[in-house]
């Protein structure tokens, strides 16, 4: 099975403030239908990278069974880790950038890797805030989770 992963992540006040995470998965089934699920969450403090990983690793979760997997992303942060080999890098050099810098959320990282573990997976740069109707959706989900009452806690950051 196919599966396009859209995902956007929001933080108002970055990197203190509230955030959340959008993602839209889509699918076909075999008899040709469309099928679209969506996800998003709030944090009470957090920061826009997190948010933006979080969105990608909920729509892998949320797979129950190995698929070809499209990741659409208006993130440099997560589609370039990928597409320009950081993550590999980082993992060889023990999460490290440099001899004294330590990647940036590495709790987050070592989740998506696991979450990835079983799809094959390949990640696409789309342009934020440019008209994409699902980037656009994802968007607005992260946003109105960012601002929602029912705001989770980012037990890491």
């Amino acid at each position: 099975m196919n599966v396009t992963i859209y995902t956007d992540g929001s933080a108002r006040g970055n990197p203190d403030g509230p955030g959340g995470y959008g993602t839209v998965i889509e699918y076909i089934d075999g008899k040709g239908t469309l099928h679209t699920r969506e996800y998003s969450a709030g944090y009470r403090k957090t920061t826009n990278n997190r948010m933006e990983l979080m969105g990608v690793i909920t729509g892998l979760e949320a797979l129950n069974r190995p698929c070809g997997v499209e990741v659409v992303s208006d993130s440099k942060y997560v589609t370039d880790a990928f597409n320009k080999h950081w993550v590999d890098t980082w993992v060889r050099e023990n999460w490290r950038k440099g001899k004294s810098n330590e990647v940036k959320n590495i709790d987050l990282w070592l989740r998506l890797l696991k979450a990835m573990e079983p799809h094959q997976v390949r990640f696409t740069w789309v342009k934020g805030h440019a008209g994409h109707p699902q980037n656009e959706r994802c968007d607005k989900l992260a946003t109105s989770a960012a601002d929602g009452d029912e705001l989770l806690d980012d037990v890491i950051l």
